[in-house]
C-alpha cells in the first residue's frame, strides 16, 4: 500500500505530537501536588492509570509516527 505524502506528514506529525503532549503530560503528572498522583509519597491508582495511558500513547505515536517516516520514504525513493 502506497501513501500519499500528505498522509505520511499527518502520520509522522502524530507521532512527533503524541510524544510531545504526553511527555509533558508525565512530567506534570510526576510533579503533582494536589494529592491526586500521590497520597504521603505513595502513588495513587490515578498515577498508574494515567502512566499506562501515557506508555500506550507512546508506543502507538511510535508505531504510527514510523507509518509515517516510512511512506516519506518510499515517495522519496520512487520520486
Amino acid at each position: 500500500m502506497k501513501l500519499s505524502r500528505p498522509v505520511s506528514w499527518f502520520l509522522l506529525a502524530f507521532g512527533v505530537w503524541s510524544w510531545v503532549i504526553w511527555v509533558t503530560f508525565v512530567k506534570n503528572l510526576i510533579k503533582d501536588g494536589s494529592g491526586l498522583a500521590f497520597d504521603d509519597g505513595h502513588p495513587t491508582a490515578y498515577f498508574w492509570v494515567h502512566l499506562l495511558l501515557a506508555v500506550v500513547s507512546f508506543v502507538l505515536g511510535t508505531v504510527i509516527g514510523g507509518i509515517g517516516l516510512r511512506g516519506l520514504r518510499a515517495l522519496r525513493r520512487t520520486s
